[in-house]
């Protein structure tokens, strides 16, 4: 089991996906996915490897919310992916922390 935890904050941008800039990583970290964007960090750190803690901000969180009622409405036929909205910036004030 790994002692170490490391908490990075997200967030995203519809151009360019979940992105972080941490101290412990050397370059910005995007992907198009949470699960991306944690392997990318956890390749990153190796041989390191805490566990990583993503901190997503408001837009993060929608973004997150938005996209699994996509996937939970297209496998029951019942809604486009035009009707579901993208994040709004002026939304990205708080953070939840999800492990």
């Amino acid at each position: 089991m790994r002692d170490e935890r490391l908490e990075v904050s997200v967030s995203f941008d519809p151009r360019r996906g979940y992105y972080t800039v941490g101290k412990e990583l050397r370059a910005p970290v995007v992907a198009l996915s949470l699960g991306g964007l944690r392997r990318r960090i956890e390749g990153a750190l190796l041989p390191d490897h805490p566990m990583i803690v993503l901190q997503l901000d408001a837009l993060a969180e929608r973004e997150r919310h938005r996209r699994q009622a996509l996937a939970t409405a297209s496998s029951a036929g019942t809604l486009s992916p035009a009707s579901v909205q993208p994040p709004d910036k002026a939304q990205a004030l708080r953070s939840v922390q999800y492990a």
